[in-house]
């Protein structure tokens, strides 16, 4: 179902709830982005406790300020993807190796299992995977300062 006809709201236990056109309550429905990284105001599905998509919503910036304020909240908590700012240093250039590196959310270490825990994206941007799966974001690797960068030259 796509549409706009529908409320947000949180119950008390702080669990996301939509009342649909026909005023059914889900309780603990989830938002789940369809594009994450390339479109994340676009194409987001609202799926029921039991799995189900419930809505589908077009544009986040289309729906009334209150909507798109919990969806925005939920989704943050959801998409926790730190953006890689420097690399500090790398253990060693084979793997698994352990990165330090610093972020948008501070300074911190992980382990990169294999090359291919790399992922380039469109416009020069690179999804880094670390063994416990938290995703690191370079929104384009040309914007790393020259030390960083000829560190993560030795992974591509």
């Amino acid at each position: 179902m796509s549409n706009n006809n529908f409320e947000l709201a949180r119950d008390t236990f702080g669990r996301l709830v939509l009342t649909d056109a026909q005023g059914e309550r889900h309780v603990g429905v989830t938002p789940v982005r369809a594009f994450p990284l390339s479109a994340p105001n676009e194409g987001v599905s609202l799926v029921g406790s039991e799995g189900r998509e419930l809505v589908w919503v077009d544009r986040v910036d289309r729906l009334p300020a209150p909507a798109q304020a919990l969806l925005n909240e939920e989704l943050a908590v959801r998409d926790f993807a730190p953006t890689l700012l420097k690399l500090h240093r790398v253990s060693s250039f084979g793997v698994p190796s352990t990165w330090t590196v610093g972020t948008d959310r501070g300074d911190t270490s992980f382990v990169l299992k294999a090359e291919e825990d790399i992922r380039r994206l469109e416009g020069g941007a690179l999804l880094i995977a670390s063994a416990h799966g938290v995703q690191f974001r370079i929104p384009d690797a040309k914007a790393l300062d020259r030390a960083s960068r000829k560190l993560l030259e030795r992974f591509l």
